[in-house]
């Protein structure tokens, strides 16, 4: 009776099995739907995520990105990145991204090798986000043609962002065919940014110090040094330490030049100390995008490296700053197409060591390729 009672019920423990088993596959695969591990936020759990497919000859660009750390609980945190719009170089519309789960998965993230569950949200017409952009004008007297229709550009454009941005802050740094910073404004609002470039005509638009904070720049300036001619770096590097950043803005720098960059005997304001593999320069300090309007010229180093280096663009002027609008600048449209990117990581991870992440954009139908490595530390 014993043997029995035991025999009856194995067999229905095993039928009750596979009958839930049954019922848990899904619709067209044979995939089994057995309870996947807790996750935070509505992320998608990792065991649900498949690895970063492989790409060739990558036809789209990933900029750099913002990072944030959330809280989750005592084993799991959230880090999330915020993403610039990825545009179809065909079409030129903006993707709609689309994450672990969804039929349509474009974007697929990995860290350490192993691929993540992601959440990701496209951000439309989201006037949220924080800017402090920084214009640095070469105003050597080869700019003389174009000066004045490039600062009438940068007034017309900047106060089309103002318009779509509620949180936006304008800054300019000038320099010279001497290699040195000769005008300069601190970060302030649109009508400051106005006030400062109408000053003067030509180059002079940019050749002195403005703003309530004026007369400190200039005095750093001063004993900043020099390099060996135009050099938009010398610029860049002078605006990472003496403007006023906020906290929790995204910084955007665009340099306008005729020239290659010039850095003399100073290696740091060489392009190559944007170049992500030497680890100076971080996606904190801000992406540069690059107007060029020097046509075939000797290159002592190419200014364009600058963008390329930090997850910009390059625009290309004619000497009279014809046929080129400001308008063309990812940062026009997206601040209307952001995307958002979450996923959990162990507690543990919070050890300050170096980790690697990848980011892999790659559309249904081949048609948008894109990824990128990124080096990131959890603190």
């Amino acid at each position: 009776m014993n043997r029995l009672y035991k025999f009856c019920t194995a067999l229905f423990a095993t039928v009750f099995f596979f009958v839930s088993l049954t019922a848990c596959l899904k619709d067209g695969n044979h995939t089994i739907g057995l309870p996947t591990p807790y996750t935070i936020g509505g992320i998608p759990s990792d065991n649900s995520a498949t690895m970063n497919p492989e790409i060739e000859d990558p036809n789209a660009s990933i900029s750099d990105l913002l990072f944030e750390q959330e809280a989750g609980d005592e084993n799991m945190f959230i880090y999330r990145f915020f993403m610039d719009g990825i545009l179809h170089p065909e079409t030129h519309e903006w993707l709609n991204l689309y994450g672990t789960g969804h039929a349509d998965q474009n974007v697929w993230v990995s860290l350490d090798g192993s691929p993540k569950g992601i959440l990701v949200e496209n951000h439309y017409g989201d006037d949220s986000r924080s800017l402090d952009i920084v214009f640095l004008v070469d105003n050597s007297v080869s700019m003389g043609d174009e000066s004045d229709a490039l600062a009438d550009a940068i007034i017309d454009w900047s106060r089309r962002l103002s318009y779509a941005v509620k949180d936006v802050k304008f800054g300019c740094i000038g320099y010279s065919e001497n290699g040195r910073v000769n005008g300069g404004l601190d970060l302030t609002d649109q009508i400051g940014l106005d006030t400062f470039l109408n000053y003067g005509t030509g180059t002079v638009r940019t050749q002195h110090f403005g703003g309530d904070n004026g007369s400190v720049l200039n005095n750093h300036a001063n004993y900043y040094g020099s390099s060996s001619g135009p050099c938009g770096m010398m610029a860049l590097r002078f605006a990472d330490e003496y403007l006023s950043f906020r906290s929790g803005a995204e910084r955007v720098y665009i340099n306008f030049t005729d020239s290659p960059n010039q850095p003399g005997e100073h290696d740091d304001w060489s392009v190559e100390y944007l170049n992500p593999d030497n680890g100076y320069w971080t996606s904190q300090q801000g992406k540069v995008h690059t107007v060029f309007s020097g046509g075939e010229i000797p290159m002592v180093e190419a200014p364009w490296l600058m963008s390329e280096y930090t997850g910009g663009t390059v625009l290309y002027a004619s000497p009279s700053f014809s046929g080129v609008s400001l308008n063309d600048l990812p940062e026009t449209a997206i601040i209307q197409f952001t995307n958002s990117i979450a996923f959990t990581v162990p507690v543990s991870m919070k050890d300050g060591i170096s980790h690697g992440m990848m980011v892999t954009v790659l559309t249904p139908d081949d048609a948008v390729r894109a990824e990128r490595f990124f080096v990131i530390k959890f603190e």
